[in-house]
């Protein structure tokens, strides 16, 4: 299969090798002719995954410069405040996959309602527990593929090969949902890591973490089972526990006594979670959904609560059924 990937980060690049490796035609688009020179000439990502080599039929290109037309899948790799800039690139008609976790700054859409504003029909998320440098290097991953396109479906089974294994889904809503929410439960992990509160109080905020997830997602139109699976609950253990875990190094750093500012400006990535901190306040709120862990983070980092007095109220919250 002929593959255009539009972002050349940690994670779209890790894509593009694997793929690339499993036998399909990839390009791999970088913002700016620039980065593409780089690429090209240093066969690997040097920012991101300078370890991994690219294969030699990984082709790179400028995205001004890609054919989209050659192409019989489009996978965007940007933040998701990139998405929307990257689908002008995009013909309408073309089967599209994104991969970026989080509501839109500004806008709190999630990726599929920018997808759908857009007018692209074909398209669905890929999403799930994954660290870029642990798939570049082919170690085992599983990933879920929401759509219900059923034509973009039954391109699974040939991106689903190797070590790379793919699940279909058709809960598109709960899948990004839990893509973006456990990012900020990993903020409140870090903290509480950082804190060495112990591995006690990390397993109670990842179990409370998944259940105020799933009470959003079941007021956005989500399906509680979706919450148990590799999006849900793989994806927040992983970001919750992994030391490769941008959001968990959120977290620890905040507990260190760094202000945000200071956190962002030495971890070199993208944290989608302080955003959607934010943002998934805001739907709570509208929702009328009750998100404490969320509120906590969001104190800490919008409002300059110290962390330990933010972990001190969630454990001083009215006892309740679980």
């Amino acid at each position: 299969m002929k593959i255009a990937i539009i972002g050349a980060g940690a994670w779209g690049t890790a894509l593009a090798v694997v793929l690339s490796r499993n036998g399909h035609q990839v390009t791999l688009a970088a913002r700016d002719q620039a980065t593409a020179a780089r690429l090209a000439q240093a066969r690997c990502n040097q920012q991101y995954l300078s370890s991994i080599p690219f294969p030699e039929a990984l082709h790179v290109a400028h995205q001004a410069a890609l054919d989209v037309d050659a192409a019989d899948l489009i996978i965007i790799a940007t933040p998701v405040a990139g998405l929307r800039a990257a689908l002008a690139l995009v013909p309408q008609r073309m089967p599209l996959l994104w991969l970026c976790k989080g509501f839109e700054p500004g806008s709190a859409s999630m990726p599929h309602e920018i997808v759908q504003a857009s007018g692209h029909q074909h398209g669905g998320a890929l999403t799930g527990p994954s660290f870029a440098d642990e798939v570049a290097q082919g170690l085992p991953v599983a990933l879920t593929l929401a759509t219900s396109d059923a034509a973009l479906k039954a391109l699974a089974p040939a991106l689903h090969g190797g070590n790379l294994r793919i699940y279909t889904s058709d809960d598109v809503i709960g899948a990004e949902l839990g893509g973006a929410l456990k990012n900020v439960m990993a903020i409140a992990t870090g903290i509480a890591d950082g804190m060495a509160l112990g591995l006690n109080a990390r397993a109670a905020l990842i179990t409370r973490g998944l259940a105020e997830m799933t009470r959003l997602g079941l007021a956005l139109g989500a399906r509680p089972e979706t919450f148990m699976g590799l999006t849900g609950m793989g994806d927040l253990i992983l970001t919750c526990t992994g030391a490769l875990s941008r959001n968990r190094k959120v977290g620890l750093s905040l507990a260190a006594g760094n202000t945000l500012q200071q956190t962002l400006d030495s971890l070199g990535h993208v944290a989608e979670g302080v955003n959607a901190a934010r943002e998934a306040l805001r739907l709570g709120m509208r929702h009328t959904v009750d998100l404490p862990i969320t509120q906590a983070v969001h104190r800490v980092l919008f409002e300059g609560q110290a962390p330990k007095q933010a972990m001190l109220e969630l454990l001083a919250r009215d006892q309740r059924a679980e």
